[in-house]
């Protein structure tokens, strides 16, 4: 089972310089654009639009590929 998140979850994950923090923004279900790409999403295979902490970028993310953090 891939774990869920929601808007406003902290999350992180990995980056080019290490670990990344930051928050979910949005959750994607369909195809779109973000994060400065096409994101290819369903409601079955959803991803995540990410905001970093550190400089305020965002990134779309698979759902395995984020870690929730308190």
């Amino acid at each position: 089972m891939t774990t869920s998140f929601r808007k406003g979850d902290k999350v992180a994950w990995d980056s080019h310089g290490g670990e990344a923090v930051g928050e979910v923004v949005r959750k994607i279900t369909s195809d779109t654009e973000a994060g400065g790409r096409t994101v290819r999403a369903s409601k079955d295979e959803p991803q995540y639009l990410v905001r970093s902490e550190k400089s305020g970028g965002e990134a779309v993310h698979k759902p395995e590929a984020l870690r929730r953090r308190s």
